[in-house]
C-alpha cells in the first residue's frame, strides 16, 4: 500500500513534462541536478536558525534596542481574581455588557472595576515593545542579507534579463552551488518562521501569515522537485526586495523615530506595489503561465505551481490594501503604524478616568467602550 502511494506520488507525469523521466535528471558528466533528498537538510537548518535567532536577539537586538532607547510602557497588572481569571481563560477576553454585570455580582466588584481588570489582563498578554523590536531586527537582518545574496546569485544569469531563458532546456537544467544554498537557506528560514509562529508577535493577519508560510514552503519545495529553479530564484529575490524595508520601518517605529519610520514606510510601499502587484503578475506569472506552453503541453506540475503562485498573489493584494490604507493615513497627517498590530489599551483611552462632560465620554460604557449598539462587540 505504502509503496503504491510512493510510486504514485513520484509518478513522472505529475512532476515532469511528457516524454521525460527522472532518469533524465540523474547526475552525469559533472552536471548536478536537484533531488528531493536535498531538502532533508532544511529541517535541521531551520532548528539552527532558531538557535541563531535566540542568540542574535539576546546579544545583538537587545543591546541595539538599548542604544536606540526603546522604552517599555509601564503596564499595570490585573490583581488576582479567580472568578475573572476563569472567565478570561474559558469564555473570552472581552466580555459583553451583560457578562460584565454578571461578573460584577459574582466578584463583588463594580462594573467599571471589572472592565478595568479585563483591560489590564489583556495588556499583560500583549507582547512587549522589546519583543517586537527584537523580532523585527532578526527578520530585517535575514531579509537584507538574503536579498543581497540572492541578487549576487542571479544578477549575472542571462535569464535574469530575458524571461524566455528561464525555460531554455527545461527541465534538464543543472544547478550550481550558489543556487543550491540560496534555496536551502530560504526554505529553512521559512520553516523556522512556521515553527516559531505560535510564540512570535501575533497580528491581525495571523491566519494569512500561516497560509503565506505554508504556501511558500510548498512552492519552494515543489519548484525544487520539478526543477523550476530559475523561476524560483527570481521569485525569492523579488519577495526579499521589500521585506527588509518593512522590518526596518518597524524597528524605527518601536524606537520612536517616527519621521524615519514614515519615510522608510513610504519607500517600502512603493517597492511593494511595484514588485508584488506589477513585476510579479505581469512578468513572473506571465513567464510561468505562458512561456512553458510554448515548449510542452501543460501537466499537473504546471497547474500546481501556478496555483500556489495564485495563492501568494491573492495575499499580496490583501496586504497591498492594508499598506495603501496606512499610506493614506500618513498622507492625511495621521500616525502611520502597522495595521496588523494589536493596539495596547490605556487607562485613559477608554473614557474611564473622565466621566464629566458630554459627547461620547458621557455615554454608557460596555467594557470600557461607548455603547452605540448593544449587539456590537469590538475585537482585540
Amino acid at each position: 500500500m505504502l509503496q503504491t502511494l510512493y510510486d504514485y506520488f513520484w509518478w513522472e507525469r505529475l512532476w515532469l513534462p511528457v516524454n521525460l523521466t527522472w532518469a533524465d535528471l540523474e547526475d552525469r558528466d559533472g552536471r548536478v541536478y536537484a533531488k528531493a533528498s536535498d531538502l532533508y537538510i532544511t529541517l535541521p537548518l531551520a532548528l539552527l536558525f532558531l538557535i541563531i535567532r535566540y542568540f542574535f536577539e539576546l546579544y545583538v537586538a537587545t543591546p541595539l534596542a538599548a542604544l536606540l532607547n526603546v522604552k517599555e510602557k509601564t503596564r499595570l497588572r490585573a490583581p488576582p481574581n479567580a472568578t475573572l481569571e476563569h472567565f478570561y481563560l474559558t469564555s473570552g477576553k472581552q466580555p459583553k455588557q451583560v457578562e460584565v454585570e454578571l461578573l460584577s455580582r459574582q466578584s463583588g466588584l463594580s462594573g467599571r472595576q471589572v472592565e478595568r481588570w479585563f483591560r489590564r489582563r489583556r495588556n499583560q498578554d500583549r507582547p512587549s515593545l522589546l519583543k517586537k523590536f527584537r523580532e523585527a531586527s532578526w527578520r530585517f537582518t535575514f531579509y537584507l542579507i538574503a536579498f543581497i545574496a540572492g541578487m549576487a546569485v542571479i544578477v549575472d544569469k542571462p535569464w535574469f534579463y530575458d524571461m524566455r531563458k528561464v525555460w531554455e532546456g527545461y527541465p534538464i537544467q543543472s544547478i550550481i552551488p550558489s543556487q543550491y544554498w540560496y534555496y536551502m537557506i530560504e526554505l529553512s528560514f521559512y520553516w523556522s518562521l512556521l515553527f516559531s509562529i505560535a510564540s512570535d508577535v501575533k497580528r491581525k493577519d495571523f491566519k494569512e501569515q500561516i497560509i503565506h508560510h505554508v504556501a511558500t514552503i510548498i512552492l519552494l519545495s515543489f519548484s525544487w522537485f520539478a526543477n523550476y529553479l530559475r523561476a524560483g530564484t527570481l521569485i525569492m529575490a523579488l519577495h526579499d526586495s521589500s521585506d527588509y524595508l518593512l522590518e526596518s520601518a518597524k524597528m524605527f517605529n518601536y524606537a520612536g523615530w517616527k519621521n524615519t519610520c514614515n519615510n522608510i514606510f513610504i519607500i517600502f510601499a512603493i517597492v511593494f506595489i511595484i514588485t508584488r502587484l506589477v513585476i510579479l503578475p505581469f512578468w513572473i506569472l506571465h513567464c510561468t503561465l505562458v512561456y512553458p506552453l510554448e515548449l510542452y503541453p501543460a501537466f499537473f506540475g504546471y497547474y500546481f505551481f501556478n496555483a500556489m503562485m495564485g495563492v501568494l498573489q491573492t495575499l499580496h493584494i490583501f496586504w497591498a490594501y492594508l499598506i495603501l490604507r496606512m499610506a493614506h493615513k500618513f498622507i492625511t497627517g495621521k500616525l502611520v503604524e502597522d495595521e496588523r498590530s494589536d493596539r495596547e489599551e490605556t487607562e485613559s483611552s477608554e473614557g474611564e478616568e473622565a466621566t464629566a462632560g458630554g459627547g461620547v465620554k458621557s455615554r454608557p460604557l460596555a467594557n470600557g467602550h461607548p455603547i452605540f449598539n448593544n449587539n456590537h462587540r469590538k475585537n482585540d
